[in-house]
């Protein structure tokens, strides 16, 4: 990629479900598709393709990771 390339997509706002957000997520093309439909992940719909908003994008990947609840023994 050359330095204009890069340029421009440092100013974008968006970023492509897939591959992008998928790759930057590590996930499988099923599971990021998965969870832009549960509404865990955030898009814009443009005709065919859906966009992740950078900033809601860099708010997932800045998250403190969350431990699932302990369960109550029966």
């Amino acid at each position: 990629m050359n330095a204009r390339a890069s340029h421009r997509d440092d100013e974008r706002m968006t970023i492509k479900l897939w591959p992008d957000a998928a790759r930057m997520l590590g996930v499988s093309r099923t599971t990021v598709y998965k969870a832009a439909k549960a509404g865990q992940l955030p898009t814009i719909r443009v005709g065919n393709l859906l966009l992740v908003p950078k900033p809601a994008m860099e708010r997932l990947l800045n998250a403190e990771p969350r431990l699932p609840e302990p369960q109550e023994a029966r």
